[in-house]
């Protein structure tokens, strides 16, 4: 993992989003030729062909940070990650190592006009921050009412509308953290690539614990990947066959998609062009044959990430690389927040 490292000036990690969405730089990195260019993102549709088919992922970010106090007074925080039930929910929370098995932790309303309370019970505790936390019955049932949009480690401060952390086009709830590429999207854009006749479809992937658990091994072989819920419904799925059956390109917008669209490739659903829907660990490294994506919409990803793994796998790790020192050099901005690529 290593290799994967690259060193990142501090005050490129882009804090908040644009005013605009789509007002964000675009580069454009050629793997044919290894040509870069840079561009806005608004020239987007321009950079498609007429005839391609677009996949984003639908899934929108849960209101799962959650602020509480234990009796003691101390402050614990938890990250919903995925529900188990309609109470119980597996999660991330800290201090994980204070915390006791069967301890309830109680939290207040986002409101403060708001005196309702509601509690958080540890059910079991699972190492590595992780738990499985119950929801009293009014938490579970008024989530938006008491949590908020996890934002990465990384971004320092808090939004002012948590729409921003969303799509425009989210709509399936399940995801721990947003799809990042998909945030320069505006309605605009959209309509302007239709306009181009670029076909715009949608998948589910719900991003879970992966996306805050770097890559701590020394080699990338012994990453263990865990299971995420994604699915390609049956407009999607017929989509995607007509488009391969014409030759034509399938462009996905972020990594969440591309692994939702690989996953589906090796499926015997793909082969007849019906939907599908499971769980998916699949791990991209260099090396990994693509099956479906021919092009990736897709933001800056942090050094020695599982996500940096697989832009290498797609784009060629010496010459993804030198588009990030360019990038760097000409003061992009990096991760959810920031600049995007277009990787063709």
């Amino acid at each position: 993992m290593s290799d994967f490292e690259y060193d990142l000036p501090p005050e490129l990690i882009a804090q908040e989003p644009l005013e605009n969405r789509s007002g964000s730089r675009l580069l454009v990195l050629n793997r044919r030729s290894a040509k870069i260019r840079h561009r806005l993102f608004t020239d987007l549709p321009e950079l498609l062909r007429p005839g391609d088919l677009l996949v984003m992922n639908d899934s929108r970010v849960l209101p799962a940070r959650l602020v509480g106090r234990r009796t003691t007074g101390g402050e614990v925080e938890f990250l919903l990650l995925r529900a188990l039930n309609g109470h119980v929910w597996e999660c991330l929370m800290r201090p994980a190592r204070k915390l006791r098995t069967g301890e309830v932790v109680i939290v207040a309303a986002k409101n403060t006009g708001d005196a309702t309370v509601a509690t958080v019970t540890v059910v079991e505790k699972r190492g590595d921050g992780r738990a499985i936390v119950e929801l009293n019955a009014r938490l579970a049932k008024h989530l938006d009412s008491f949590g908020r949009v996890p934002l990465p480690p990384y971004i320092h401060g808090g939004l002012d509308d948590d729409e921003r952390y969303q799509t425009v086009y989210a709509r399936e709830p399940g995801s721990a953290a947003a799809p990042t590429a998909g945030l320069h999207f505006t309605f605009q854009t959209l309509d302007a690539l239709r306009e181009r006749g670029v076909e715009c479809a949608y998948v589910t992937l719900h991003v879970g614990l992966d996306t805050f658990r770097p890559v701590t091994t020394m080699y990338a072989e012994d990453h263990v990947v865990h299971s995420e819920w994604c699915s390609v419904p049956e407009e999607t799925a017929l989509a995607i066959a007509t488009a391969r059956k014409r030759m034509a390109r399938i462009v996905a917008v972020g990594t969440t998609a591309a692994r939702t669209l690989e996953t589906y490739g090796t499926c015997r659903e793909a082969r007849v062009g019906k939907q599908f829907s499971g769980m998916t660990n699949i791990f991209i490294t260099p090396g990994y044959e693509w099956t479906m994506v021919g092009a990736m919409v897709t933001n800056f990803h942090l050094p020695k990430s599982s996500l940096l793994l697989m832009m290498s796998s797609f784009a060629g790790k010496a010459m993804l690389f030198e588009a990030y020192r360019e990038a760097i050099e000409r003061r992009y901005r990096f991760f959810s927040f920031g600049d995007a690529m277009l990787v063709e």
